[in-house]
């Protein structure tokens, strides 16, 4: 069993906050990253372990970490949560099979804390027209098999299976995503966080802010900076340089 209160007080939340509150503060807190990846360090989807790095640790992560102890949260909480997987579109190829996770909560929402760029609020799974949230015009519309296409802006972001799953059945993906030299996770560095004006990301050694100024880029070639800017701006502390490409 997780430590409820330690979590809680990692994203800034309480046992009172509703799913969609949960949610934003989530994501504004922890952010999606791929550091483990680039630092040698193994992504292994056992909960205890995932609770280690993203609340002891203060870490993030990607989608099978975050959305997978973020469901350990929910139950605790009393929600029923289930693993759904998902195959992320790239324009209009489809990805592979356990491509991403999100989550079922109370059979009615669509939650995802571990898609970078993503809605801000959980999503209804039974809503069949736009759904307005501060991250944009999102909508969920059936897919062949079955499955659900989970739109933004128009633009597709990933085909989502309605069948429950169980974490250990993203494993193996997950595997393919730290070692494989065909996965994005491999190729590049991505560490990005919602912020409350907008958004702050690490792609590489590029830093780029979006807010309701635009956006603004800007490249951290000295590796002191770059340290310094994950603990200010994501909170993680590093005691070495990932490989960043």
């Amino acid at each position: 069993m997780i430590d409820v209160d330690a979590y809680l007080k990692r994203i800034g939340a309480s046992r009172e906050d509703s799913l969609p509150e949960l949610h934003r503060k989530h994501l504004l807190a922890v952010p999606f990253e791929n550091l483990s990846i680039h630092l040698g360090e193994p992504i292994v989807l056992d909960p205890d372990l995932l609770f280690d790095k993203i609340v002891n640790r203060r870490r993030g992560g990607f989608c099978y970490e975050l959305n997978g102890l973020f469901a350990q949260l929910l139950t605790a909480l009393g929600h029923t949560v289930e693993y759904l997987a998902a195959a992320v579109y790239d324009s209009e190829k489809l990805g592979p099979p356990f491509d991403h996770l999100a989550l079922r909560v109370d059979r009615t929402w669509l939650a995802d804390v571990g898609f970078g760029k993503h809605s801000v609020h959980p999503l209804r799974l039974d809503a069949t027209g736009p759904q307005d949230d501060p991250g944009g015009v999102f909508a969920v519309e059936p897919a062949s098999q079955g499955d659900v296409d989970v739109t933004r802006d128009g633009g597709r972001q990933y085909k989502l299976e309605l069948r429950a799953r169980a974490l250990a059945d993203f494993a193996p993906t997950c595997w393919w995503q730290q070692t494989s030299a065909d996965s994005d996770f491999t190729r590049r560095l991505t560490v990005t966080r919602l912020t409350h004006d907008g958004r702050v990301t690490f792609s590489d050694r590029r830093l780029i802010r979006t807010g309701p100024a635009g956006k603004t880029e800007s490249v951290v070639d000295d590796d002191t900076l770059f340290l310094s800017t994950l603990r200010e701006e994501f909170g993680i502390d590093l005691d070495r340089v990932p490989a960043v490409g």
